[in-house]
């Protein structure tokens, strides 16, 4: 495999396979592990809805194979509920829990509510109690136009997250890394289906421009973490499936 494909994965949020696309996965004894014979990452979403016992994420990682990595996705309780405010506990306990998955956590995904606005200071002192309990990759999808400045690359850069490249694009500045994207530790793009998110599948063009984007990311020698967020009528595997043929 040549250097610059070993620095892309491309894979789905969460690993249930759908009956029409069954033929793209290879055997196994759960969805993950048939999942885990086509790709090398899946994105864990029910995190954000409820915690899971260390217990649980072990077996995960026992499931998949050594080079497997997963993201994992911060709780609402501190994204949507707490709104970033005195979150400390809540987030040693996350990291406690995800503990269990060992060297395959490839990174953790913050995603926050859309009227949630830039604050400068909630942010330096959000990300600042993150890094004392983690140094995991972070990928971070802010969903405010006030998120995507200059200013707001400052601390990300500062705390090393990425800003996710999203698709759609809420600003146009979603459509390109940020934050520490821009720069070093890794690029994080989730396609959430377009026009409608959640629903539509991807037309080839779209796939084509995303494969330049991801071969473009690796020459410059940032991992580059692809993830299909279509899940709603079952198109995020297929998608994913077609990026791989194009890469």
């Amino acid at each position: 495999m040549p250097p610059t494909q070993k620095r892309i994965r491309i894979g789905c949020a969460g690993w249930s396979i759908p009956s029409r696309h069954a033929h793209l996965f290879g055997d196994g004894d759960s969805h993950l592990a048939r999942y885990a014979t086509r790709f090398d990452v899946a994105e864990i979403n029910s995190t954000f809805y409820r915690p899971h016992q260390p217990r649980t994420f072990e077996r995960w990682a026992a499931t998949v194979p050594a080079a497997f990595r997963f993201s994992v996705k911060l709780p609402k309780a501190i994204t949507h509920d707490a709104r970033l405010h005195a979150t400390g506990d809540a987030l040693t306990a996350f990291f406690a829990d995800v503990a269990g998955l060992g060297p395959k956590l490839g990174g953790v995904l913050v995603q926050l509510p859309p009227s949630l606005v830039f604050e400068a200071r909630l942010a330096d002192r959000f990300f600042a109690m993150l890094r004392r309990r983690a140094s995991a990759r972070v990928a971070f999808e802010p969903r405010h136009p006030s998120w995507f400045t200059p200013a707001a690359d400052v601390v990300l850069s500062r705390y090393a997250v990425a800003r996710v490249t999203a698709d759609p694009a809420l600003v146009p500045e979603a459509a390109v890394p940020g934050g520490s994207g821009a720069g070093a530790r890794w690029t994080y793009w989730r396609w959430h289906g377009s026009p409608r998110m959640y629903y539509s599948s991807y037309e080839p063009a779209a796939l084509q421009a995303l494969a330049a984007q991801l071969a473009q990311a690796a020459r410059a020698r940032t991992p580059a973490w692809c993830i299909f967020d279509n899940t709603a009528h079952g198109h995020a595997m297929a998608d994913a499936a077609r990026l791989q043929a194009l890469l």
